[in-house]
């Protein structure tokens, strides 16, 4: 694996099939060339991708023509060139559940159901998709991630399918079941004593210092481009037409703020008609900076120093937090944080209502649309989306075997009869 330590990689491109767009500063407008790096050099404000506006966009039917994957909207996507990889991630059921709807008093409920995402069952499929080609444009010979779990796995499965090396850094109290699945694709994994914001700190450093990928960190215009796909496929998904709301986890908040970036986006292409739903934004009461802003109408974030057992939304800075935060209150949205228990009791909920089996993220989506139902969040004519981010064998410690009746008997049918009979 690669250590060596180079200077930063710009905008060199050793695959010319795959060209990321430029880089322009959201606050001083300051355009850059394509290249691995997040932050504006004259005034340290966020890079965000150029789009060309009179660059030839897609019918519905010639979406409809293409491959099942996020590429089938790649007129948004960062690039201007094909991607070379993972080019079969994306396109997740919708999943209609009508016992879910009658919990929450709906007409229509629905799961984005990215559990089932391709290859690692996460929707951190789509940002790596995008990721690892940006680094590929750009010349990057190592990726890297600091990661809560799902990223790593998904960084380091990516990686090896298109054989580049991967270093991923994880806090070192992450789920065993998520460093096995990061490891055993052969990424160096390294576990960093702290919290999630320490080890993204560090990943900050690194770049600096390595001609790394590093995904979150300094390819983060084009890696947070990934998750605007939800929007489209949801909308895609109900014939072109949107839902009144869309329940999404928070942690970083990038994932809301893209969605409600999607949406615009397929509101303006004209493939969608009608105001964008309204988001509601999901966390754990260990780690709630956004809920608590949200509830206190603050403006700015306060960070918080994570306590949950939802570890993959345990991040006490969230980058995007402000982003989201807009997304609610642009929308008419709100926000809900649930305890641990409740939200264990959201997986459980879930999965007997749904089949649908996700992972401690799920439990907080659930239990949260479950409380914002209760709240009067919703009304009996809307149609309803959570989105649930990754499957629950992630994180089989949330739930436990004790916690069911799961009776042992002989395999005498006279045994088992009288359990049915009981029953």
């Amino acid at each position: 694996m690669s250590g060596q330590e180079k200077r930063p990689v710009t905008a060199v491109s050793l695959d010319l099939s795959t060209q990321p767009v430029p880089l322009r500063c959201a606050h001083c407008g300051v355009t850059q060339e394509p290249q691995a790096q997040a932050i504006c050099p004259e005034c340290l404000g966020p890079l965000e991708p150029v789009y060309d506006p009179d660059r030839t966009l897609p019918s519905r039917e010639e979406i409809a023509s293409r491959a099942p994957s996020i590429w089938r909207y790649r007129e948004w996507l960062p690039f201007t060139g094909a991607p070379v990889h993972s080019l079969d991630t994306g396109f997740t059921p919708l999943v209609d559940a009508p016992r879910l709807a009658a919990l929450l008093g709906v007409a229509r409920a629905w799961i984005k159901n990215d559990t089932v995402a391709h290859p690692t069952l996460s929707f951190k499929d789509r940002v790596v998709a995008t990721a690892i080609n940006a680094a590929v444009g750009l010349g990057c010979e190592t990726i890297a991630c600091a990661s809560t779990g799902n990223l790593a796995i998904s960084v380091a499965a990516q990686a090896a399918r298109a054989g580049i090396p991967a270093w991923v850094l994880i806090p070192d109290d992450l789920e065993p079941a998520k460093i096995l699945a990061a490891a055993v694709h052969g990424a160096r994994v390294v576990r960093v004593r702290g919290t999630y914001d320490d080890v993204n700190r560090l990943c900050a450093q690194l770049a600096d210092k390595f001609a790394w990928g590093i995904v979150n960190v300094n390819l983060r215009p084009y890696y947070g481009e990934g998750s605007k796909t939800v929007a489209f496929e949801i909308a895609e998904q109900l014939g072109w037409r949107l839902p009144a709301a869309v329940v999404a986890p928070m942690a970083g908040g990038s994932l809301l703020s893209k969605i409600h970036k999607g949406f615009g986006e397929a509101i303006a292409a004209g493939l969608v008609s009608g105001a964008t739903p309204r988001l509601y934004g999901a966390q754990a009461t260990g780690c709630a900076p956004i809920v608590r802003a949200f509830e206190s109408g603050a403006e700015g974030i306060t960070p918080v120093v994570p306590k949950t057992i939802a570890r993959s939304l345990a991040i006490g800075a969230p980058a995007d937090g402000p982003k989201a935060l807009a997304a609610i209150r642009a929308t008419g949205g709100s926000a809900a944080a649930v305890t641990d228990p409740e939200l264990i009791q959201g997986i459980r909920t879930l999965a007997s209502t749904t089949g649908v089996f996700g992972e401690t993220a799920g439990g907080v989506t659930t239990a949260a649309a479950l409380a914002l139902a209760a709240r009067g969040a919703f009304r009996p004519d809307d149609e309803v989306v959570l989105c649930i981010t990754a499957h629950g064998l992630k994180t089989p410690d949330a739930v436990s075997v004790r916690d069911f009746d799961i009776p042992t008997v002989s395999s005498k049918l006279a045994d088992v009869a009288s359990l049915v009979r009981a029953a």
